[in-house]
């Protein structure tokens, strides 16, 4: 029984499919992209709920509808998130609050009523999708970095506070992934960003998606409070 926040594009849509191609039942939220939520849905068999988590109401019904549809939860997947680029100088609070809420304050939402489930059970994995930029900061993502910094944190005390309940908590730190969030690159800043990664290229969604795999199976039992940077050897 599987959760996933995000999944309707990129690395969510990514984990959607893997933890499907195993036979797991998945939920997934999504906040917008209806159309490929639906098809989604009709490729890989998951359901979907759409909902915003940094709104609070709506992000706590959606969970609660998630976890009567699958009876419980077993992983959660927390993937949602939103970037912006800009000087700091620039930010604006509405900047500042719309990606704390929403990449922050979202997956602490979800692991309160995830875990409740979990703790009742005494069993469970949450995989935090995490950046590389949460654990040395980028330039002109302040915002996006402090957020990561805090899903980092939030990742190690969970784990410490949960680990008597048989929960894990693990994060995934990642580097450049070639999803919708860095289109914004023209292709010869591409390349110039593809240039300082040791391994000369983009991460890809399905990658990152293997990794929540593996750490959400029994394989990974005696893992938890990790922040795994999976960067192709950026940092």
């Amino acid at each position: 029984r599987v959760l996933i926040t995000g999944g309707s594009r990129g690395i969510g849509a990514a984990c959607v499919r893997a933890f499907r191609a195993l036979g797991d039942r998945v939920v997934f939220i999504y906040r917008s992209r209806t159309e490929s939520a639906d098809a989604l849905c009709r490729e890989t068999g998951a359901s979907c709920i759409r909902a915003d988590i940094s709104d609070g109401g709506e992000c706590v019904g959606a969970v609660r509808r998630a976890l009567s549809v699958l009876g419980g939860a077993d992983v959660l997947v927390n993937c949602a998130g939103i970037a912006e680029f800009s000087l700091f100088q620039d930010i604006t609070d509405g900047m500042w609050e719309r990606m704390i809420s929403t990449d922050l304050t979202g997956a602490f939402r979800v692991s309160r009523e995830v875990s409740r489930s979990m703790i009742s059970e005494k069993s469970g994995r949450i995989v935090n999708v995490s950046s590389m930029w949460g654990e040395v900061g980028a330039s002109c993502e302040a915002v996006y970095s402090a957020s990561k910094g805090g899903i980092n944190a939030f990742t190690k005390a969970m784990a410490k506070e949960l680990g008597p309940s048989h929960i894990r908590v693990n994060a995934i730190s990642c580097g450049v992934i070639d999803t919708e969030m860095n289109a914004c690159f023209s292709e010869e800043e591409r390349q110039a960003l593809a240039d300082e990664i040791p391994l000369m290229r983009f991460g890809q969604p399905e990658e990152v998606a293997e990794l929540a795999v593996f750490l959400a199976d029994q394989k990974a039992s005696f893992l938890t409070g990790k922040i795994i940077t999976l960067d192709g050897g950026m940092l």
